[in-house]
């Protein structure tokens, strides 16, 4: 790949555009960073870096051979927009990466084995590092988990344990990957996609490389496997595997696509509660196997497996009631699968939910629930979903101040930590009320944290902090 002396311009000056500013210096293109923040371009300048308004960028697109993006611009954003109609190709901070490794600058390419989905990602991603580690492989962790894809380049590696989010994938057209997963498809990022349909392309993108996986109990997933462009199509499943399946036989995970069947692992030392651990380890088994990864391995890294922070997380048991963190789940397929795996449920939702629908999510779980704590800018979306499907779960709606700012007006203000700290201990003090022994209190909002917090991490640290507070 041949970028000397081209005309980049860079769109995004935050993380993501450090890395793509880091990788393109090196190669003598004549790069401009464009981003809405004036102060942001500011500092970039005093640092010697050429910048351009937004505004003027997409005045002057024709003047740029190429754009490249950091991901959470969507093709709306006007200087994309612009770039598209007069013909400027853009790629992905992904895309760029891709090209950077194939074009074997950093030596010879690696094995991409690359994740997605709306649910599972990290924890999947993770699983799959670990078993790639445990097999002596030389494999790194990257892309929506960890580092960018861009800043481990130049680290010795055999393979890439790859997670990638729709908007990466939407950014990166060319990629094709060793192996790629779509664990599932529902509702998400609509308002960043505009249809479910260009939501499910862009996860499919992963499905055009050597090996094809999806989830073929997630019926959205299941039926993109019909077009992927790989040549070997692998599905996985909670049942019994067929022909060319990863499934579950009397509580074992089995291989049924590469090679002879294989028992892989034992269901039940998966640390992650409920049938989504399951779906998880088959799905990161899948891609191992395609690269030769030994059931030895499989099971070791699954028995020393241990969950991320904020997913399903078990902060603590209080009089009998366990509080899990769940923060991670922004979205209602994330809920649902957090819901599931507990009997009885103070759920605790709320944020925002992005133009997706809960109604389904309430539908499925109502039987499960014996008191809802909500909150955020979309808590009477649900609480009015609720109604409509399990109008006997008593519901209380926790009200503060910061419910009518986003987080960007937020900021500035002195008493951010205490706010939050405010608000949380009212929820939880809400969901201990509608608790009793055996139930779980569980945090899966199924929105994005935004309305009210900085991150899921912030959420999620704030509402551990809070259920300690019971105990002292």
């Amino acid at each position: 790949m041949d970028l000397y002396g081209a005309a980049v311009l860079v769109a995004g000056a935050r993380v993501t555009g450090r890395a793509i500013l880091a990788a393109l210096t090196p190669l003598g293109a004549r790069v401009t960073l464009t981003d809405d923040s004036p102060s942001m371009l500011t500092t970039y300048a005093q640092s010697g870096v050429a910048v351009i308004d937004a505004a003027n960028a997409a005045d002057r697109i024709a003047d740029y051979d190429l754009v490249v993006t950091s991901p959470g611009l969507p093709p709306t954003a006007p200087v994309l927009a612009a770039a598209s109609a007069a013909g400027v190709p853009i790629w992905g901070d992904v895309e760029l990466a891709w090209q950077l490794d194939n074009s074997g600058r950093y030596g010879p390419p690696r094995r991409w084995l690359v994740v997605t989905g709306t649910n599972g990602k990290t924890t999947t991603t993770s699983m799959l590092h670990a078993m790639l580690v445990a097999a002596g492989r030389r494999a790194l962790l990257c892309g929506n988990i960890g580092d960018p894809v861009l800043d481990v380049l130049d680290q010795q590696a055999e393979l890439l344990a790859v997670e990638l989010s729709s908007f990466q994938l939407h950014w990166a057209p060319s990629l094709r990957p060793e192996a790629g997963v779509v664990l599932n498809v529902a509702e998400d990022h609509l308002d960043w996609h505009g249809t479910m349909d260009a939501y499910a392309r862009d996860k499919a993108r992963v499905l055009d490389g050597r090996v094809a996986v999806v989830g073929l109990d997630d019926p959205v997933a299941a039926g993109l496997l019909a077009g992927a462009g790989a040549p070997v199509r692998v599905g996985f499943r909670l049942g019994e595997p067929a022909k060319g399946e990863l499934g579950v036989r009397d509580g074992v995970l089995v291989d049924n696509a590469f090679g002879e069947q294989l028992a892989l692992a034992e269901a039940a030392s998966i640390p992650v509660a409920g049938p989504v651990g399951a779906l998880d380890a088959l799905a990161a088994a899948a891609l191992a196997r395609a690269v030769d990864v030994p059931p030895q391995a499989i099971a070791e890294a699954l028995a020393g497996f241990r969950v991320g922070r904020h997913r399903a997380e078990v902060v603590d048991v209080v009089d009998g009631v366990t509080y899990v963190d769940d923060s991670k789940a922004t979205n209602p397929h994330a809920a649902q699968a957090s819901i599931t795996a507990y009997p009885r449920v103070v759920w605790i939702a709320g944020g925002l939910l992005k133009g997706a629908s809960v109604d389904e999510l309430v539908s499925a779980v109502g039987n499960r629930l014996v008191g809802a704590v909500l909150i955020g800018r979309d808590k009477t979306l649900i609480r009015d979903a609720l109604s409509r499907h399990a109008p006997d779960v008593p519901v209380v709606e926790v009200v503060t101040g910061e419910d009518s700012g986003v987080q960007g007006e937020i900021e500035d203000n002195e008493d951010i930590e205490d706010s939050v700290t405010r608000l949380m201990t009212a929820v939880v003090d809400a969901a201990r009320g509608l608790a009793g022994p055996g139930d779980t209190v569980l945090l899966a909002p199924a929105g994005a944290s935004f309305d009210q917090f900085s991150s899921y991490g912030q959420r999620g640290d704030a509402f551990a902090s809070a259920v300690a507070a019971l105990s002292r």
